[in-house]
């Protein structure tokens, strides 16, 4: 007996781990790997689970799957996803806190990293000097505003209480979320910068917040701040970081996302040469490349999955409006 054509497509790599985990979410939907099947039989496809658009599923369009009524991201960020491959009536969601442990502890290292002083402190270590010690700062009693308390913000304050660190957030409604001092909504962050001695950006890149950190938002902040990005670089003005960190040798910068991200070619970039900055740390946008990742986003998305396979809304519908035309989508 044939198998009944799939339900859902799903656009990622495949292998026995991931198809173990569909099969256990979703027992009684029918399903393809897209890589394993064939468009002919893509007809009855309701929902596609997605994971990159730079890699699975870079050829997918809305026409090759006439009965699609539901896109369900891998990952977390939709800022480049091309929507105009979808009709409008075909609803897009997020994987919100798919990656978001990971990503937190992430900005946790970079947030120790500058703080510390690992640059200058790898530099002495290779030049055998001792003393003086790096210009330290700590984390223990410090103000961090987190700006986009969501699902990985709200895991970055969890990890900043054991330090004793004040919290000031920001999410988009400004509804009081637990353990910060004070909750603001998204367009009064500015209000917050002054204050923090570490500013965690999380927030999507959306229309709204392309370039919303620029002079005069670093200009606000603490001459000894410290400013780690682990949303979307594109939220910062490159231009304004690059001469702010020139100009104001005690703040610090850290960032694992960057302007230029080709994740075909494995190459990274930024208009400025912020890299050659003795106060500027970064990583290689690599907060979610770990081994123990992707089962955990899997699994996450696979909740979202259930609740539209059992009748219910999906959660994290995203409104188009808000982004902007395709680049490269990533964790």
């Amino acid at each position: 007996m044939s198998a009944p054509p799939p339900r859902l497509l799903v656009a990622i790599k495949p292998g026995d781990p991931a198809r173990a985990a569909i099969d256990a979410a979703l027992p009684d939907v029918p399903w393809a790997f897209e890589a394993e099947s064939s468009p002919a039989a893509w007809g009855q496809v309701e929902v596609l689970l997605l994971g990159s658009f730079a890699g699975r599923g870079d050829d997918l369009k809305g026409s090759d799957l006439p009965n699609l009524k539901f896109v369900q991201g891998l990952y977390t960020g939709l800022d480049g996803f091309p929507f105009d491959r979808f009709a409008p009536e075909v609803e897009i969601a997020g994987n919100v806190g798919g990656y978001a442990p990971f990503v937190a502890e992430q900005a946790l290292v970079l947030a120790l990293a500058a703080a510390r002083d690992l640059n200058t402190a790898r530099e002495m270590v290779q030049a055998g000097r001792l003393r003086p010690a790096p210009d330290q700062r700590t984390l223990v009693g410090a103000t961090a505003a987190i700006l986009g308390y969501g699902a990985i913000g709200a895991e970055i304050a969890s990890r900043l209480r054991p330090f004793g660190a004040r919290l000031l957030a920001v999410n988009r409604s400004g509804t009081p979320v637990e353990g910060a001092e004070r909750t603001l909504p998204g367009d009064r962050f500015r209000e917050l910068l002054p204050e923090a001695d570490v500013v965690f950006e999380v927030r999507p890149l959306t229309r709204r917040t392309e370039g919303s950190l620029g002079r005069a938002e670093l200009d606000r902040m603490r001459e000894t701040a410290i400013l780690v990005n682990v949303g979307r670089a594109a939220t910062v003005d490159p231009a304004a970081l690059y001469e702010h960190l020139r100009a104001h040798p005690t703040f610090r910068a850290a960032f694992d996302v960057w302007w230029e991200e080709d994740f075909r070619a494995a190459r990274l970039g930024a208009p400025f040469p912020l890299a050659t900055l003795p106060n500027f740390f970064a990583t290689p946008h690599c907060a979610s490349a770990l081994p123990a990742a992707q089962p955990r986003a899997l699994a996450s998305a696979l909740v979202n999955l259930a609740r539209y396979f059992r009748s219910e809304r999906p959660l994290f519908i995203v409104d188009r409006s808000e982004y902007a035309g395709p680049a490269s989508a990533a964790p």
